[in-house]
């Protein structure tokens, strides 16, 4: 018995089907897919007044971790530029630093942002806590090196798609936690959230081939937690299960109406929300996961796009010397 679901947005179905899609995932597949889950970053360089640098960052039992950073061209500012800090997706078993870095670089385009991306461990290579904190300890340096890098550190953004939006998330929770470095705002796109697994959303796209389906998403989270148990498993990791979503930075949550993060994420951002926090929730009707990630050329994916631009634009606004100016009602 097939189980009711929201469609796709025309254009999307369209483009979708030309794809070659999958239901499940394992570890004979994921060999085979890796190489192709990124593409090199040098084409997009191409016509864009950037400097481009490689740093590396010890984890936290030593191992080095890359870094790129990616700036506008000759950009001088006394306070140093916005920084977008960010993680990439690939359901925590796949990609790189590069993978959706097309998103970002809009924003180096648009807003002069700083651009850092981190290559943290992938499972089920590396498990447990070892993926969000790499992701930390990249921020860490990045915040530590911020005038060499041009970068006004209270001007942070820690960002990501699908599992680097849930990693984002994490070290959003890690850096309240630790006492760490103050984030202005943390962008998650269609982020991976929950480990559980058991929403509306998860029980609708299962079964039948799909960008990232129930079964796919079973996969990225046991190479994570291996036989973890749902009480041993930490809120940094799997931030849907966080005891505590208070005194978090703004956030900004989307996903697609037709998707399996859908309703985690929407249930994230109604969290922060009852804990008095900020949240700007999307959800992309018809939208499939990654939606302007794998087609940045549909209408929606173009309105998503822009949506988020505008909410950086806001958020990374500096505030004028004295605050705002406050004007007398008539």
């Amino acid at each position: 018995m097939s189980v009711p679901r929201p469609g796709l947005d025309p254009e999307l179905r369209t483009l979708l089907a030309d794809m070659e899609l999958r239901s499940d995932l394992d570890a004979e597949a994921l060999a085979r897919i890796r190489p192709f889950s990124s593409l090199p970053v040098e084409p997009l360089l191409v016509g864009r007044a950037v400097d481009r640098r490689e740093v590396t960052v010890p984890g936290s039992d030593g191992t080095p971790i890359p870094l790129s950073v990616f700036s506008p061209a000759g950009a001088e500012s006394p306070v140093g530029a916005p920084c977008v800090y960010g993680m990439h997706g690939g359901g925590m078993v796949m990609g790189d630093r590069f993978s959706q870095i097309d998103i970002p670089l809009e924003w180096l385009d648009e807003l002069g942002v700083v651009v850092v991306t981190v290559d943290y461990r992938l499972a089920p290579e590396a498990t447990g806590t070892t993926l969000v904190d790499d992701c930390y300890q990249g921020l860490l340096r990045t915040v530590g090196h911020a005038a060499e890098l041009g970068i006004d550190p209270a001007r942070i953004v820690v960002a990501g798609t699908s599992a680097g939006g849930g990693l984002a998330a994490g070290v959003a929770l890690l850096a309240r936690d630790l006492g760490g470095p103050a984030i202005a705002a943390q962008m998650l796109i269609c982020p991976m959230l929950d480990h559980r697994n058991v929403t509306v959303s998860s029980r609708q796209y299962s079964g039948d081939p799909g960008v990232w389906t129930r079964e796919m998403n079973a996969f990225g989270w046991r190479s994570v937690l291996g036989g973890a148990e749902d009480e041993q498993v930490p809120g940094h990791v799997s931030p849907a299960v966080a005891d505590d979503v208070s005194n978090l930075p703004t956030a900004y949550v989307d996903a697609g109406s037709a998707e399996v993060f859908r309703d985690e994420d929407v249930a994230y951002a109604t969290r922060i929300w009852a804990s008095g926090g900020q949240a700007e929730l999307h959800v992309w009707a018809g939208g499939c996961h990654g939606l302007d990630a794998l087609f940045p050329q549909a209408h929606v994916s173009a309105a998503a796009r822009r949506t988020r631009t505008g909410w950086l634009t806001r958020v990374l606004a500096p505030v004028p010397a004295g605050g705002v100016e406050q004007k007398a009602l008539a």
